[in-house]
């Protein structure tokens, strides 16, 4: 699956409604990568294909989002980002982690395998 572009709109359908809500409390039903980036974006441009890469060899495991701070600068002001590319992992369960900078693929793949696929007691 390709990596799913959202707009501010989309992201209170599909990840939190920070409108509604203020304890945070995520939607999804598998875990998420939120990559904030932008067009102009050198390192965002060079992430990209590896987001794609991922998007696809892990398809029905995990989704992967975009999101464009030109486009979407109340999201890019909620989560305080202030550097792209920015990315914020969502596990199924507990807090978000974010990780600023273009990161290997090696490095995506740990955080994926070890923080967003984890499987709990009661689904082991």
């Amino acid at each position: 699956m390709a990596t799913i572009h959202l707009s501010a709109q989309d992201f209170k359908d599909k990840i939190f409604d920070y409108e509604q809500k203020e304890e945070w409390n995520y939607k999804g039903e598998l875990p998420a990568i939120i990559d904030f980036y932008a067009d102009w974006c050198g390192p965002c441009k060079a992430i990209a294909p590896v987001l794609e890469e991922l998007s696809n060899e892990y398809d029905g495991q995990l989704i992967i989002y975009k999101i464009d701070t030109d486009k979407e600068s109340e999201l890019s002001g909620m989560f305080g980002i202030q550097s792209i590319p920015t990315l914020l992992f969502i596990p199924l369960q507990g807090n978000l982690m974010v990780q600023k900078g273009a990161v290997p693929k090696n490095a995506l793949q740990k955080i994926i395998e070890e923080k967003l696929l984890v499987k709990t007691n009661e689904e082991k």
